[in-house]
């Protein structure tokens, strides 16, 4: 049953092990042996009478025992109280079989004291165990400002980076760079179309009619104009056209570094698709395919034999005008990540449109000899935008789009960014401006911050009547028994033994959501508990000890919010 435990919770991956070894050691008592397939529920009971969890254990064994299920149920009880004194306060079975479950007290002050003991590294699982693995992400053409679906991106792909960090590899954020091909000479037509528009010439160099339509160049045409002159009136435009091309890319280029600085995301290496050219990689990658019998020749192309690992079709590599696809670069490209740096994984953050791209990519990194699980591809859905309840329109065909700049401008940094990691990131995201804006407990990044500022402030009015907050944090005692009488202090410490296993199945998925929906789950399990528990006023050891579990709240909290890219305030 052991694999089955990954992503139950702490408190019920303890309580199933602890009823499957009662189980087994009461069918060796009656003869009997367990089903291979026993399969049994743990329930949350509605009334506290009737426990923290509840199992039907009994009744799935009934058959197989030929026992009433009752009497195996008052078996398995009697089992677990000897040898669960530390995890159970008391077993009760009920009705037909079921067998009701109370936590001790110890449990769950052993469980908030973890926390304590293990500071900011609480729940820092080493899945990773140190190995290399490479998450690139946004990676948008240097063509035009970054739009909201790249601002996803680029929440999503850095907070991955974050909780594979923290969950123990060793990662490295890149940001392909496409600077070769005909999305930059487009641009370069587009920008000296715009530049002679702006001269008053624009028949001269009228837009092509692929060219890219966005206000942003008629904007960098001014600019041109300022510094430049009419200079490029008197210039043939082919010779032009190089430096328009390049002047447009480095500056667009400038301001995408602009808006990911200010947006928390910084890359360690920007990675040129031009290089792979320069550096000779393409032709490298070809001859490795070739070696390794996955790339053939066929009337005069170099074809990519993808349909060897399940591909509907083979895939052109090189064109028979010996021109390389946009299939070849991304080849190249990740066989140098594979094979020339080394790395043990790589995950690919693109938008939702490249889904059909995803076999064939994963068939060339099989093809290179690495395993299918090596590389990873995440979609990224659309976003649709919000304004008084309505959708906001918008038409990239027309060069008309939201920008990720004016996103930030209106709402800010921290709700932009977990706004774009509250859903699962192949599912489509509505965006409520106007509730990402709200200083209330329904916008949730404000109730989620305002739970840590909010314990930061218990612990400053503590510190002003004379406590010592680091001798607090200090304190390697456990939290005392008394403290979980209550339902709340209860339910907020099992949320907190929930976190290493959240951690888990967040960085085992790839999945930031799982983080935003839990740290809401805490704030909520801690807010409740601080309507019910007075903290500050009690008697010294409630005092204390209240203060220490808020404490251990404060810091997942924060922790989360670390993994986020969001802010942790002391004040609000």
């Amino acid at each position: 049953m052991d694999e089955n435990f990954s992503r139950l919770n702490a408190v019920e991956a303890a309580l199933v092990r602890a009823l499957h070894s009662a189980a087994l050691r009461t069918a060796e008592a009656c003869g009997k042996e367990l089903p291979e397939a026993l399969s049994f529920e743990l329930e949350r009971p509605r009334r506290a009478d009737q426990g923290d969890r509840a199992s039907n254990v009994a009744m799935q064994l009934a058959r197989a025992f030929s026992m009433p299920p009752r009497d195996i149920a008052a078996r398995i009880a009697g089992s677990l109280q000897e040898g669960c004194q530390d995890l159970l306060d008391r077993v009760e079975v009920a009705g037909p079989g079921f067998i009701n479950l109370f936590l001790s007290h110890r449990w769950f002050a052993e469980a908030a004291s973890q926390v304590l003991q293990q500071g900011e590294r609480y729940g820092a699982v080493d899945l990773g165990q140190g190995r290399r693995v490479q998450v690139e992400f946004v990676s948008a053409n240097p063509t035009g400002p970054l739009h909201i679906g790249h601002g996803r991106g680029a929440a999503v792909g850095d907070a991955v980076a974050r909780i594979l960090s923290f969950t123990g590899w060793n990662v490295e954020r890149e940001y392909y760079l496409n600077d070769a091909g005909l999305q930059i000479e487009t641009l370069g037509r587009s920008t000296q179309a715009r530049y002679f528009e702006v001269c008053g010439r624009s028949e001269l160099a009228p837009l092509p009619e692929d060219g890219y339509k966005g206000d942003y160049l008629l904007d960098l045409a001014e600019r041109i104009r300022k510094e430049e002159g009419d200079r490029f009136l008197a210039t043939p435009l082919a010779e032009s056209l190089p430096w328009f091309e390049r002047y447009a890319a480095d500056h667009i280029l400038e301001g995408i570094r602009e808006d990911l600085e200010r947006f928390g995301v910084l890359f360690d290496s920007w990675f040129s698709e031009a290089s792979l050219y320069e550096r000779d990689l393409v032709s490298h990658a070809m001859e490795d395919l070739k070696k390794r019998g996955y790339a053939f020749e066929s009337n005069g192309a170099l074809w990519f034999k993808s349909t060897a690992f399940a591909d509907d079709k083979d895939r052109v590599l090189i064109r028979s005008n010996g021109v390389p696809t946009y299939f070849a670069s991304d080849v190249a490209y990740h066989h140098d990540k594979f094979v020339r740096r080394g790395f043990d994984r790589v995950i690919d953050v693109w938008g939702a449109d490249h889904h059909g791209y995803v076999p064939r990519m994963k068939a060339a990194v099989e093809a290179m000899g690495r395993a299918p699980d090596d590389f990873k591809a995440l979609l990224i859905q659309l976003v649709a935008l919000k304004r008084d309840g309505k959708i906001v329109s918008m038409s990239t065909r027309a060069g008309e789009f939201v920008t990720l700049r004016s996103v930030l401008d209106e709402v800010g940094v921290d709700a932009t960014r977990f706004f774009f990691l509250m859903r699962r990131s192949d599912s489509q995201l509505d965006f409520d401006l106007d509730l990402a804006k709200k200083q209330s407990s329904d916008n949730p990044v404000y109730y989620l911050q305002y739970a840590h500022a909010r314990i930061s402030s218990l612990l400053r009015e503590w510190e002003g009547r004379g406590g010592d907050v680091a001798a607090l944090r200090r304190d390697g005692t456990p939290l005392p028994d008394l403290l979980f009488d209550n339902r709340e202090a209860r339910a907020l410490a099992e949320t907190l033994a929930t976190f290493p296993v959240e951690m888990a199945g967040a960085s085992a998925d790839l999945a930031p959501h799982v983080v935003t929906a839990y740290a809401l789950n805490l704030a909520g399990a801690f807010h409740s508990f601080y309507n019910t528990n007075r903290i500050l006023g009690e008697s010294t050891e409630v005092e204390r000890g209240r203060l220490r579990l808020a404490e251990a709240v404060r810091i997942v909290l924060a922790t989360c919010l670390g993994l986020l890219g969001v802010s942790a305030p002391e004040r609000m």
